[in-house]
């Protein structure tokens, strides 16, 4: 693929240049339509079933985008009382929200039952936790199903070597927690992990979620978890993860499971990154390039404090070059290390790409990075955050987050 801002028409019309002379470089750029798509896409994966999708806003916490999430229909998952009061503020009613949080103290599970909103357990002793603080209450727990998948050892969330759910092997003792304060466990979750390409270990998960769903009575819903990945190589023409295939491959487990349980409970998903990575792209400033021990360098402002996921999981993510406004073509490549400007020597976006010759002035489009971009950036360095911006259905060019400033850096000493 030559290009894929081209071919899906990302900036919809709008001048890449002019868009980040009135918004400032490095900038989140995101396009309404893709994410819409992408949000359709997850709302169907069970169709024969009561089923919700539940939107994981740690991907991408952006207020437009939740409000976004809940004109498709999306149900959220939240990780924290911060996350749980952004989707109040974004209008989400108590039961489309579920909080899945992990080694938290009792004041977070008082907020949320407070609210009326669903809360998964982690583990026994937060079981135990949640029993003293809120006694009597509905709750769900989180399951490990002895299956983990991911691209990094740092995103795999279940098997043997994990801090999150609740073994397999525990359930006994999280019956008796729950007996022992009176409380109903009416929902069992897992995620497995982030990323993967392939759906066996999802669908080897699901099956083993489902053994253990036959050792309560009366669940009102089972949670499956995401994790469903993009192609990040997309430029080589990587696949998309297969969501048809899969779903057809889901149907006769659940077919199996109401069979035996003699009801079909709420089914849901979790999905994050599918939702919002592909609509996001990162444009920043190159300004300067220079060789190396034989290595050419193109430096940009696209710090790991805009975007970590390099840094912290190895993770790729393609770069298109845009010169003058427009995308420079991929005929004749160099290989280049495209780095950022923070104080680090791990402050690489792309080690060794082959990619068109890049100049001092061009923009680098970093793809794929509306999921675990702005969500984890920082101020490292004392930079400010960017802004971010909609590309809307209409075409209009939508600030909806302000870039910050110096004065937000320091707005909270003593």
């Amino acid at each position: 693929m030559n290009s894929y801002i081209k071919k899906v028409d990302f900036f919809k019309g709008n001048d890449p240049e002019k868009i980040v002379e009135e918004y400032g470089s490095p900038l989140y750029v995101y396009n309404e339509d893709i994410l819409r798509a992408h949000m359709r896409a997850v709302e169907s994966v069970i169709t024969k079933y009561p089923y919700t999708a539940n939107y994981s806003i740690k991907a991408n916490s952006n207020l437009e985008i939740l409000k976004i999430a809940l004109e498709e229909g999306l149900n959220c998952d939240a990780m924290s009382v911060g996350e749980l009061k952004l989707l109040l503020m974004a209008g989400f009613p108590k039961e489309r929200i579920f909080f899945v949080p992990n080694n938290v103290d009792e004041s977070e599970f008082k907020f949320a039952y407070g609210q009326g909103i669903m809360t998964s357990l982690d583990s026994l002793s937060q079981l135990e936790s949640f029993g003293k603080a809120c006694p009597k209450a509905r709750c769900a727990i989180r399951v490990n199903p002895g299956v983990g998948a991911g691209h990094h050892k740092k995103v795999v969330t279940a098997g043997k070597n994990t801090k999150f759910a609740i073994s397999m092997d525990d359930i006994d003792e999280a019956l008796e927690i729950a007996k022992k304060y009176n409380i109903s466990i009416v929902g069992i979750n897992q995620h497995i992990g982030s990323l993967f390409m392939t759906p066996e270990p999802y669908l080897d998960a699901v099956t083993n979620l489902l053994k253990v769903a036959e050792r309560f009575e009366n669940l009102e819903f089972i949670d499956f978890g995401g994790g469903y990945g993009i192609p990040y190589h997309k430029l080589d023409d990587e696949a998309e993860y297969d969501m048809a295939s899969f779903k057809k491959r889901l149907e006769p487990i659940l077919d199996d499971f109401v069979n035996r349980y003699g009801k079909a409970p709420l089914f849901k998903s979790e999905p994050g990154r599918y939702c919002v990575a592909e609509s996001g792209v990162i444009l920043g400033r190159v300004h300067a390039t220079k060789d190396n021990a034989g290595v050419k360098y193109a430096g940009t402002d696209i710090g790991m404090n805009v975007l970590v996921r390099p840094s912290m999981y190895d993770s790729w993510h393609d770069i298109e070059i845009i010169r003058n406004g427009k995308v420079v073509s991929r005929s004749k490549l160099e290989e280049v290390t495209v780095t950022g400007n923070i104080c680090e020597s791990g402050d690489i976006i792309a080690s060794k790409r082959m990619l068109p010759e890049i100049r001092k002035g061009d923009l680098a489009c970093v793809l794929d990075a509306g999921a675990y971009g702005y969500s984890m950036a920082s101020s490292y360095n004392c930079r400010p955050r960017p802004a971010e911006v909609m590309i809307t259905s209409g075409g209009r060019v939508k600030l909806i987050r302000r870039r910050e400033i110096f004065e937000d850096l320091v707005s909270m000493f003593i």
